[in-house]
């Protein structure tokens, strides 16, 4: 059962960060600079006793830790961030652009990230028309759940990242974006 978890983990993270096979590189990280980077990406108590997820250079992630908490943290191109279960199993759906799952999920990106269109689940880099946003450190709340929460939030694919806002509107894996600071 524990093998298969840590299996399990390790596809959802894959998935979570997967790019175009053609396109993607990986830098690979020490296990001292993969905690490094996780540090403040989350409460620590989070981090204390999460599962650990490292990229090889083959952009395979690799449980470095098996954790007792149910989050998985991981560094994913530049960007530290610690998921609960709920927010795995959101992130492999939208990876294989299958149904949002209806359990809820948070993730902690508490370092920011480096960059996402607003309204394109999908899209690998920025283009003219595809909204591109940058948020600094926040929080999410995903999954098909989380759509009884977005009322009154606003929906605008040019979002402004200093408020709370939706992100991926009127997509099956739109979710609230909470900036920290």
């Amino acid at each position: 059962m524990k093998h298969a978890l840590i299996g399990s983990l390790a596809m959802s993270s894959f998935l979570l960060v997967s790019m175009s096979a053609a396109t993607a590189q990986h830098a690979t990280l020490t296990e001292t600079e993969l905690m490094n980077q996780l540090r403040d990406a989350a409460p620590a108590e989070i981090i204390k006793d999460a599962t650990i997820l490292n990229m090889d250079a083959a952009g395979q992630m690799k449980p470095i830790r098996t954790g007792t908490n149910g989050w998985t943290c991981m560094h994913s191109h530049g960007v530290p961030m610690c998921a609960d279960a709920g927010a795995m199993e959101w992130a492999k759906a939208r990876t294989a652009k299958g149904p949002a799952p209806q359990k809820l999920g948070f993730i902690y990106m508490l370092k920011g990230d480096q960059g996402v269109s607003n309204t394109d689940p999908h899209a690998a880099k920025e283009t003219a028309d595809n909204n591109w946003i940058t948020t600094g450190p926040h929080v999410m709340i995903v999954g098909a759940e989380a759509k009884n929460m977005m009322k009154g939030y606003p929906r605008d694919a040019k979002a402004d990242p200093a408020t709370a806002y939706v992100m991926w509107p009127d997509t099956p894996y739109e979710h609230l974006m909470f900036p920290s600071k």
